[in-house]
């Protein structure tokens, strides 16, 4: 299992755990956990509905891929630290990481 910190649009923050023997993403765990995520490409980094932040553990998740970042850049808001999380694969890499919900809130 994995514990991260999600901080959602009214700057509440609550620690999620999650399996990391799965192959899930996070947009999935996010959705999972009721979290207002809409990703309405299912997955596939085409609409970037999923947009999050990751405050802390940016550097331990690598970096974004042209896919993801030709998405990203297409945003009104974009922060140096922006993810898709339908790219964000829960593994090791993701323990102790605060992330902030940075999509549409629906």
């Amino acid at each position: 299992m994995v514990t991260f910190t999600v901080e959602d649009h009214q700057g509440n923050r609550q620690a999620i755990e999650a399996p990391d023997d799965m192959g899930l993403s996070l947009m999935e765990i996010l959705k999972a956990s009721e979290y207002p995520v809409l990703a309405t490409c299912g997955g596939m980094a085409l609409c970037a509905t999923c947009h999050v932040e990751v405050l802390e553990g940016q550097d331990s998740l690598g970096d974004a891929t042209d896919v993801e970042l030709d998405q990203l850049e297409n945003l009104p808001e974009y922060f140096p630290a922006s993810r898709l999380a339908c790219q964000v694969r829960i593994s090791p890499l993701l323990e102790g990481a605060v992330i902030k919900l940075r999509g549409e809130d629906n």
